[in-house]
């Protein structure tokens, strides 16, 4: 015998829809005083289709499905996360500190577009030397391609990238390389198409919305199940799946009142389940925030995650590089930015933002909060996707500027994260796509893409259609180019900069007021202290000479990495002779 249940409070009769097409069969669902419906059938040891009738309405998906074999419209698949047999019985997971993350799309991270080619992969990511692979949203959605943010059905792993029983061989396959894997998950929006729960409950606000439409109920009349949802859906990630971590898309939107938010919540299970499975597990925010008390710890008044985005570290880093101003970056233009996030953390810190036309942010309070509290990058699916013609940093930056940003980024005392094809120097963008079925949301996607750009005077005749499978392939990475001596050039340098980072204490110590910061407006440098290993950029287009802090070494100073060959030390300065467009790390002489 199987139980089926599902949770439709508002519901007057539910039947349990079994098999497809003519050969369905219903059974009527017996309910539940909390408004859970369930029936016990007889069907057998093998996977059955199935689905929910409301009230005689048409038959929908399992809220809870674990597949979808047919697509988010089709009937649910039974699937049993137990059947699979784990290989990973003596990974004991990997902490946050000290970690390097890499962020993929299961879709364009090869030719493949599935978990099982993305697997194909992990041996390039071992030689890179990250810790953490990061997906991207992996729950089902309507279409076969598409960034994943747009999903409905949360407890399904997308069938075209194959599945939960591809995602199980995923995380074996990581494991057994060291490496722990990362979830990003959408609790803050549903999908435009393929959306029935609130046929079966109120699991989203009539009277509250957010970017992507109505928010989802936290804190009104049958809220209770809605954030059990949530925190069952977490569980699920980390004790069917095996996953370490899951990354919480745009926090901020969550519309949430009560006196324990759904987020602190979260924080508290999983530091239970955390300690019943004896291996770490990550919550990390992205937030717009810049609010400290996201990854403060609740014994202090925070929400107790882990840790957070901080595109505040992008930015800085990408204008130094770039010279890019326009929109958001503006108030990043001087390199007075770049310090103050190598050393606070947050630029916009209780400060003025031009862009948002009001003060932004708190501080974070750095004598007592570590640095891999941050999860910093230089490039993302954000900043990379949400641009109109979907460019990466090696479309606006020469291989110079790339590599100055690297040696920016993972010498910095926060959590590194890099985005696939970034070690690389990838030249492929990664635009947005999508594949909506209907065609009025197809075409309406279309257009508020357009709609977007106009308002910021783009020229909207470069901006990729969505919908055209061109501009999926278009971002698709091209891993031939790893043979070229220009993007093998960039993968030794991130490999050694890893490595460096691995080797040398200084680049992972958390503590931010260690950190000492040094630039010169006029003559385009930054030195960071990194107490006592020093590095140093000379973002000029001419050499510079540039003071080094006093060396606690009798035997001075030498360069342990350089991203030009011609940097020399002058150890009575003591000062360094970089070259132009140049970063570089000196240490002492042991």
């Amino acid at each position: 015998m199987r139980r089926f249940r599902v949770w439709a409070p508002r519901a007057h009769r539910v039947d349990l829809a079994t098999g497809s097409g003519t050969d369905t069969d219903k059974v009527p669902m017996e309910r539940s005083a909390d408004g859970w419906w369930s029936v016990e059938i007889d069907c057998g040891d093998d996977d059955v289709d199935y689905g929910f009738a409301i009230d005689g309405g048409p038959v929908r998906p399992d809220p809870r499905s674990r597949r979808q074999p047919r697509g988010v419209h089709g009937p649910s698949r039974t699937f049993d996360p137990a059947r699979h047999v784990w290989g990973d019985g003596s990974w004991t997971g990997r902490q946050l500190a000290g970690a390097v993350i890499y962020e993929l799309h299961i879709g364009t991270f090869t030719q493949g577009g599935t978990l099982d080619a993305a697997s194909e992969k992990l041996d390039h990511l071992v030689d890179l030397g990250v810790d953490f692979v990061e997906l991207l949203p992996a729950g089902a959605f309507n279409g076969p391609r598409g960034w994943g943010y747009d999903g409905v059905l949360w407890f399904a792993v997308h069938e075209p990238y194959g599945g939960p029983a591809a995602y199980q061989r995923f995380v074996d396959a990581c494991h057994a390389r060291g490496l722990g894997v990362i979830q990003d998950v959408v609790y803050n929006h549903l999908g435009p198409s393929g959306n029935y729960l609130p046929e079966f409950g109120p699991y989203l606000r009539d009277d509250a919305a957010n970017t992507w439409g109505a928010a989802v109920n936290l804190d009104g009349p049958g809220s209770d199940e809605v954030r059990r949802y949530i925190l069952d859906n977490a569980h699920m990630w980390f004790a069917d799946y095996h996953v370490d971590g899951l990354r919480l898309d745009a926090v901020h939107a969550l519309r949430d009142t009560r006196a324990v938010p759904i987020l602190e919540e979260l924080a508290i299970e999983t530091d239970a389940l955390s300690a019943h499975l004896g291996r770490p597990l990550s919550l990390i925010a992205e937030s717009d925030l810049n609010d400290p008390a996201l990854f403060t710890a609740r014994e202090a008044g925070g929400s107790g995650l882990t840790a957070a985005w901080n595109d505040d570290v992008h930015h800085a880093v990408h204008v130094a590089v770039t010279d890019e101003t326009s929109g958001y970056y503006a108030d990043f233009a001087p390199l007075a930015a770049l310090a103050k996030v190598l050393t606070g953390g947050f630029f916009h810190d209780g400060s003025y933002s031009s862009f948002r036309g009001r003060h932004h942010g708190r501080p974070i309070r750095t004598d007592v909060t570590p640095a891999w509290r941050l999860v910093a990058s230089i490039q993302n699916h954000d900043q990379i996707g949400n641009r109109a013609t979907g460019d990466r940093l090696a479309a606006q930056a020469d291989a110079a500027a790339q590599a100055i940003a690297a040696v920016l980024l993972l010498t910095s005392p926060f959590t590194p994260m890099l985005f696939m094809g970034e070690e690389w120097g990838a030249s492929t963008p990664w635009q947005f796509f999508t594949s909506h079925p209907e065609a009025d949301l197809g075409e309406r996607t279309r257009q508020g893409r357009l709609a977007e750009f106009d308002r910021h005077d783009w020229n909207l005749a470069a901006v990729p259609d969505p919908q055209d499978p061109a501009t999926f392939e278009r971002s698709r990475l091209d891993w031939a180019e790893l043979g070229a001596p220009d993007h093998v050039a960039m993968w030794e340098l991130y490999r050694r900069l890893i490595a460096l980072r691995r080797t040398r204490p200084e680049l992972t110590d958390p503590r931010l007021r260690r950190a000492r910061v040094e630039i010169d407006e006029a003559d385009r440098w930054i030195v960071v202290d990194r107490a006592g290993l020093v590095i140093v950029a000379n973002l000029a287009d001419e050499p510079r000479t540039v003071p080094l802090p006093r060396s606690g070494s009798s035997g001075g100073r030498e360069v342990l990495l350089a991203t030009t060959p011609g940097v020399h030390i002058d150890n009575a300065g003591p000062a360094v002779t970089m070259p132009a467009r140049c970063a570089a790390v000196v240490g002492e002489v042991q």
